[in-house]
């Protein structure tokens, strides 16, 4: 039996590779401080859990759920884009529910597109938006993350061939890898972007929840005219450590909720109940968990930030996100700095061209081991004495 052309056309797993190497490590009995995961290191608020404990229970929640997702967890969804944005969401046509969000991502090519049409990524981005690339059979071109433009995309730099062809648009901050995030201006530009060209814009708020220095991240949605081109997809993995529930929406412009709902009435019968209930009590009750969880976060990059300055590491702190985006030394491209990283010091991180030919240059570190791990997984990379001549980016 043969795969399919759609299965080889299909993009390696970087973080497969990844994980790989650290397993064979860690089975050779070195000490890992792995850093190149993105997988939250907090458990689920104990609130959550016995919401779903209880849905759990509950016979009705045994039945198959409503293909488009349950009306009180899309009123849920509304609620919070009103109380934490102020953007008006129709919980009946303007909300898809997502197993996950990297479902609704990789799946909206299929629904918007055809093949061959163009859409525009970020370069660097999250790797499985190929994943959609490969599926549709479509066209992509990249737009360049510059630490010189504060890893927004330029605008200005895409051709009147690229704007005229392109049918959909991915952008994501808090940003993965960079940390990097965006202003309401910029999303702003956006929509006149997609306006003028007809372009359909997909926000990726996957780290919506998690802002540095008394910043919340914009909402693309809180862009005026955002609806008319776009939506935007958050996840409850980040926010409320819900990374294995794999839950998650899109809102935002009808037509394309639309098109979600209905390529997912031919792939799934939404999710277990008992998810979606407890999805409602994270999203309608208390905030103090996401509250505590930014606090976290901010305090392992403070820390992470200090010691990287004490080695001599020059890097740039993260604006939101839990990631840190930090240059290699000269002489070493990515992938080489952290395989040397990983067999010298037993530190893993993440090479950045593993995110798009822009990512080259930089590694990224994730903030989800605690702050005494984080600061033995840079002094050990100080021992390493590689710091007197790192590069001037970012």
């Amino acid at each position: 039996m043969e795969f399919s052309n759609r299965l080889n056309n299909l993009p390696s797993q970087f973080f497969a590779t990844l994980v790989k190497k650290v397993g064979d490590a860690v089975l050779e009995g070195r000490d890992v401080i792995n850093l190149g995961q993105g997988n939250p290191d907090q458990p689920t608020p104990p609130h959550i859990v016995q919401a779903v404990q209880e849905a759990a229970a509950n016979p009705l929640n045994h039945k198959y759920s409503p293909f488009r997702g349950t009306g009180d967890f899309k009123k849920a969804a509304s609620n919070f884009y009103k109380r934490e944005y102020n953007v008006d969401i129709d919980p009946e046509t303007e909300v898809a529910i997502l197993f996950g969000t990297k479902i609704g991502l990789v799946e909206l090519p299929l629904a918007l597109m055809n093949e061959h049409e163009l859409m525009l990524l970020p370069d660097p981005g999250y790797p499985d938006y190929l994943s959609g690339v490969g599926l549709a059979n479509v066209e992509f071109n990249t737009m360049p993350l510059l630490g010189e433009n504060n890893f927004l995309p330029d605008y200005s730099s895409l051709t009147e061939q690229q704007k005229q062809q392109a049918k959909l648009m991915y952008l994501n901050y808090p940003n993965n890898p960079t940390g990097a995030i965006a202003n309401l201006d910029f999303f702003q530009e956006t929509v006149t972007l997609a306006k003028e060209n007809d372009i359909a814009i997909v926000h990726d708020f996957a780290y919506g929840g998690i802002g540095f220095d008394g910043v919340k991240p914009v909402s693309f949605l809180q862009a005026d005219g955002a609806k008319d081109v776009g939506i935007e997809m958050y996840t409850l993995s980040k926010t409320y450590n819900m990374a294995g529930w794999r839950v998650g929406f899109a809102v935002g412009n009808s037509k394309i909720i639309e098109a979600i709902n209905i390529i997912q009435d031919h792939l799934f019968v939404s999710i277990f109940p008992a998810v979606q209930d407890a999805a409602t009590v994270a999203l309608n009750d208390s905030q103090a968990c996401v509250k505590e969880l930014v606090d976290l976060y901010e305090g392992r990059r403070n820390a992470l930030v200090e010691a990287c300055t004490s080695i001599g590491w020059k890097v740039t702190a993260p604006k939101g996100s839990f990631f840190a985006w930090l240059p290699v030394p000269d002489n070493y491209t990515s992938e080489a700095f952290a395989d040397l990283l990983l067999q010298e010091a037993d530190v893993a991180v993440a090479a950045g061209n593993g995110f798009g030919s822009t990512g080259e240059g930089y590694v990224r570190v994730g903030l989800l081991v605690d702050e005494d791990r984080l600061k033995e997984a840079i002094t050990r990379i100080g021992k390493l004495n590689l710091f007197g001549y790192v590069k001037g980016k970012g």
